[in-house]
């Protein structure tokens, strides 16, 4: 009786799997709407004393996206003076909403792979899984990778959707 041989695994096909790339961590909106006077401007006196005031401790080892979900008139000094509040606290601050947060964290980790270990891999994106993983990694990492692969699939290594395949030399 002759052993089963597990053809993807002898393959060479090199799985990356983003959720590896996950930054962990909570994700916090701060939406600036309630620090607004009738929710249209931003009186530099109450936002002073309310930087001042609060309590910045909470947003220890915290992701942080800043907005302002409603139409309002806010300085762009506001943004940087609450960005000076919590940035002794948070791990991460950006201007915008969670999907541009989680965009950002996954483009700093994909920027900081050494890609060139991938040089005329036969790369496997892997596709489902249990975190949330934003479009943009996928296009992201998919433009860092095809000019080093041979060629890059999404899916699992045992039912691929093939992509890309570099031309032959």
């Amino acid at each position: 009786m002759s052993e089963i041989e597990n053809k993807v695994a002898n393959s060479g096909i090199v799985t990356i799997d983003l959720e590896e790339y996950y930054v962990s961590g909570e994700r916090i909106l701060f939406d600036i709407k309630p620090l607004l006077f009738q929710e249209l401007i931003l009186k530099e006196k109450d936002f002073r004393d309310f930087i001042k005031n609060n309590d910045w401790t909470i947003y220890k080892d915290k992701l942080v996206a800043i907005t302002c979900s409603v139409d309002a008139i806010v300085p762009t000094w506001a943004y940087m003076l609450l960005t000076l509040a919590l940035e002794p606290f948070a791990k991460k601050i950006v201007f915008g909403d969670l999907n541009l947060l989680e965009n950002e964290l996954f483009e700093e980790k994909l920027l900081s792979l050494d890609i060139k270990q991938f040089k005329d891999a036969r790369i496997v994106i892997k596709g489902c899984g249990e975190k949330p993983i934003p479009i943009n990694a996928y296009v992201k990492l998919t433009a860092l990778l095809k000019p080093h692969v041979k060629s890059i699939m999404y899916g699992e290594p045992c039912s691929t959707v093939p992509l890309y395949k570099a031309p032959k030399t």
